[in-house]
């Protein structure tokens, strides 16, 4: 049976946050993990416990064991079977850990800069924040590779993206200025267009309540800049082709300073691939979206604190 020092499993080449974060993330998340246990005990028992609290059995993978092995999953995607050898437990312990762990991250939400204890869990949130502070919102998408769908079953060619010609499933991003992720989320299947599926979160009607706020996009969000001109902001349009070298060279010089105030939210979607399993997603669908979540929360505390 291999032994290893769990206080090593805690350093941060392994879980990709500090020792610190590391103590604050375990004490966010005890009292919401420990209320997830109980309520499934009392629907599995069918009532109030009979027995005080901490009788029976005790976890062979104690709460601390079970977040520092999902960030370690999450950071290098290390199968269940490796981590239940280096914890000692059986794989399915892990699984289920895992699921439990990743399930709270993904609801936590995201840090607000210089704003300790309060988080950012919708997109109206971050409009609020934005139209309050005066913050420029940076907003793209990215994809991540997933594996091709069972052959033969319906809505097979909804995650074929038509840029990347392989199948994706897509996230949404903003940032700030400085690259901080202040919101991720609307995980759609690659085939959906950016523009629909931004638009699915409401993002018309938030441009209306919030006018002050301006956003940032690339060329694939066309349609929100003819309808909300000035809020919604991308590369200007090619000039004719007879239009003078002068139109030309203005516009290029435009697009070069508008990618340059964009950029930053390239920087963002750059921070979460790093987690080696959002660089291609090789397990199943439908866990991607609170994987991402999960990530995007963890890399927004480091950033709002920077």
């Amino acid at each position: 049976m291999i032994t290893v020092n769990r206080a090593l499993l805690g350093h941060r080449v392994l879980t990709g946050i500090s020792r610190r974060h590391l103590a604050e993330l375990i004490a966010e998340l005890a009292s919401p993990w420990q209320a997830e246990v109980e309520g499934r005990r009392h629907v599995a028992r069918g009532g109030v416990r009979r027995r005080a609290v901490g009788a029976g059995a005790r976890h062979r993978l104690v709460f601390v064991d079970r977040v520092t092995a999902t960030l370690i999953h999450l950071r290098h995607d290390l199968p269940h079977s490796v981590l239940a050898l280096l914890f000692g437990v059986d794989r399915s312990t892990i699984s289920r850990a895992v699921g439990e762990v990743r399930g709270l991250l993904a609801t936590r939400g995201f840090a607000v800069p210089d704003r300790p204890g309060i988080r950012l869990r919708t997109l109206a949130d971050v409009f609020a924040y934005a139209q309050a502070e005066g913050v420029v919102l940076r907003l793209d998408a990215t994809e991540v590779q997933v594996r091709r769908p069972t052959p033969h079953r319906g809505g097979r060619r909804a995650y074929v993206s038509g840029k990347k010609k392989q199948n994706t499933m897509k996230a949404t991003v903003v940032a700030d200025a400085k690259g901080r992720t202040l919101w991720a989320g609307n995980l759609r299947p690659g085939r959906i267009h950016d523009t629909t599926a931004i638009r699915g979160e409401g993002i018309d009607d938030l441009f209306r309540q919030f006018p002050r706020v301006q956003v940032l996009l690339d060329d694939g969000y066309l349609g929100l800049r003819r309808d909300h001109p000035g809020k919604a902001v991308t590369p200007p349009k090619k000039p004719n082709k007879i239009a003078a070298p002068e139109v030309h060279e203005a516009r290029e010089q435009a697009r070069h300073e508008h990618s340059f105030q964009r950029i930053p939210v390239e920087h963002a979607l750059a921070d979460h691939k790093r987690w080696k399993g959002l660089a291609r997603w090789t397990h199943r669908r439908d866990t991607l979206p609170a994987t991402y979540l999960a990530v995007a929360g963890l890399v927004s505390d480091r950033t709002a604190a920077v």
